[in-house]
């Protein structure tokens, strides 16, 4: 469900002297979920004609709801970033320092293998406008590492900012040297990289390996 708080309640355009009419508030929504989708597919390069034509509306429809394409795909990316920052959160309510770090790892790597503007996000694509939610995950990422670095269950040889790093690494392309990726290659990935970190022990790998194209 869209959550009607920060920037994107504030993409809902109030008519003179009241609030939006259902009307209007349906079609921001459309358009919301479709920059969500069109995000994740096309990445933060996708512009306002796709999104209206996902939404199932005008490009005017588009401008006179939303001040600008930026400003959607702004909100949009702070939300499903703020959704990782949540699950951070939770993460640190859990009693045992790996299983919390390891909760957060998988839903953060989910996410970026499965968004291209969200790999792009992270990696600076999008300007100013980011620097608060990435700077909550950058605090959540050093303190889950920290940590369980304290209690043990993670190698003391590595600064935190070594992890991000190491789980971008986990979401590649679908293809190299001709071989095509498993269905999970991401989850395959990211049990090696956490069991590279993890002290002592290590799980298995799931999925099924690479195939040939």
């Amino acid at each position: 469900m869209i959550r009607r708080d920060g920037a994107l309640g504030e993409l809902l355009t109030a008519d003179a002297g009241g609030p939006p009419r259902a009307d209007a508030r349906r079609n921001v929504e459309r358009l919301v979920e479709a920059a969500r989708a069109a995000v994740a597919e096309v990445g933060v390069e996708v512009t306002a004609h796709e999104i209206a034509r996902r939404a199932g509306v005008g490009i005017g429809t588009f401008y006179r709801r939303l001040a600008s394409r930026e400003a959607l795909l702004e909100a949009v990316l702070n939300e499903v970033l703020g959704e990782a920052a949540d699950v951070g959160r939770r993460a640190l309510d859990d009693p045992d320092p790996w299983r919390s770090f390891e909760t957060f790892a998988a839903a953060y790597t989910r996410l970026r293998a499965e968004s291209c503007g969200i790999r792009e996000a992270v990696g600076g694509a999008c300007g100013s406008g980011l620097d608060a939610i990435l700077g909550e995950l950058q605090e959540l990422i050093q303190r889950l590492v920290e940590r369980a670095q304290a209690a043990g269950v993670m190698r003391a040889d590595l600064a935190w900012q070594d992890v991000p790093f190491l789980l971008a690494a986990v979401a590649t392309g679908e293809r190299t040297l001709r071989l095509r990726a498993g269905g999970e290659q991401w989850e395959r990935n990211l049990r090696v990289v956490l069991d590279g970190l993890r002290a002592p022990a290590s799980g298995p790998v799931p999925g099924e390996p690479p195939a040939a194209d």
